[in-house]
């Protein structure tokens, strides 16, 4: 009997298959335009892009470390100034807090959601508290109700990570359009993915919308006059047209993620600690983590049996050697999601009957784990 076929945890080159011929008359365009830089097909994807979120303004850069660090930068804190972030979030993050000249303050999250718990904001706000800068993790919106009526009440900026939320919301209105920015990547894995490295900010503040068009070019809108102490970090032309055919895809791709959830909603054991889901938000399951005490254990299991998973993040913030001197305490829950996280498959690649095989061998592990 032919042993099954391997499911991988994501293959961008299957997700990517059934936009190729747009993909590749996108890619001919650009490269027969001989235009590569700051041309028509940034501004137009800022444009569609900016429409999409429901933001006045979307600004191109290179990827979305950069967006969070130019977003922090353009608010013009206080050097020095304390940023309320989750103690869960990716290290990207942090590191754009750091970068920015900043000291980030840890918030410990939700450990049924993930995402930054409202209820412990209070407890890390100093009088050196300037803004917060929440991750939307895992293609779940943050409670922004809460946390925006938090930071009014304290006088706080709120810039938003939205780089596992394309397309999320909560009630009617996306993420990335909460706060005063909305900081978005398009790594190649993301459910709005290019073909390499890109990022976005988004806004509906005027001013900061015509910095961040500054500095993200030298500090310069006009060739040679340069207004600002600037970094070169533009979104190219090809990317933006690249991005443009996936965006046209975005909410069909959304809904099949969102189908495969359901499959798993259906079938998993209630053993495994599953996404939990609110009437008022809608999630675009970027990734679809599961909880499980032994999830190493469960982890070899389905790669056994042929099933790749991912972990997101096998190691807190607080416990990466970068961050040795700059983040210190004690943070359960981080440490508990840390070490109780798996991701499984849930792509555009995916279908239907890869998602059921998965739930299955889940399934099984716990006859397995009794037995052992």
């Amino acid at each position: 009997m032919p042993e099954p076929q391997i499911i991988e945890y994501e293959s961008l080159a299957r997700s990517n298959q059934a936009y190729m011929a747009e993909l590749e008359a996108a890619a001919a365009r650009v490269i027969r335009s001989g235009w590569y830089v700051l041309g028509q097909e940034v501004s137009a994807f800022e444009a569609e892009f900016a429409s999409y979120v429901g933001a006045k303004h979307c600004i191109g850069v290179a990827n979305g470390l950069d967006a969070l660090i130019l977003s922090i930068e353009a608010l013009d804190l206080p050097r020095g100034s304390d940023i309320l972030v989750a103690s869960n979030t990716y290290i990207a993050t942090i590191l754009a807090i750091v970068r920015a000249g900043h000291k980030p303050v840890l918030v410990e999250p939700e450990l049924a959601t993930f995402n930054m718990d409202p209820a412990r904001l209070p407890q890390a706000l100093s009088g050196n508290s300037r803004a917060i800068c929440v991750t939307h993790l895992l293609g779940k919106t943050c409670r922004m109700d809460a946390i925006g009526a938090f930071a009014r009440e304290h006088g706080l900026k709120v810039v938003e990570d939205c780089a596992q939320s394309h397309g999320a919301r909560l009630g009617t209105q996306m993420t990335g359009t909460f706060g005063d920015a909305g900081c978005f990547s398009f790594y190649p894995t993301k459910n709005l993915g290019a073909m390499g490295d890109a990022g976005a900010i988004v806004t509906n503040d005027d001013a900061l919308a015509d910095r961040l068009r500054h500095t993200r070019n030298y500090g310069s809108k006009q060739k040679y006059v340069n207004r600002y102490v600037g970094v070169n970090s533009r979104l190219d032309e090809l990317q933006a047209a690249l991005l443009r055919v996936k965006l046209r895809h975005l909410d069909e791709m959304t809904a099949h993620k969102r189908a495969l959830a359901e499959v798993y909603f259906a079938n998993l054991p209630a053993w495994v600690a599953k996404p939990v889901r609110r009437p008022d938000e809608y999630d675009v399951f970027h990734i679809y983590g599961i909880r499980h005490r032994r999830r190493d254990a469960l982890r070899q299991h389905l790669l056994d049996h042929g099933v790749k998973t991912e972990i997101h993040y096998p190691l807190p913030p607080h416990r990466q050697e970068a961050m040795r001197g700059i983040l210190a305490g004690a943070y359960p829950v981080a440490e508990e999601l840390h070490a109780t996280e798996l991701s499984l498959p849930i792509s555009a690649g995916h279908t239907t009957d890869d998602i059921c095989r998965v739930a299955a061998l889940i399934g099984e592990f716990a006859h397995k784990d009794a037995a052992s």
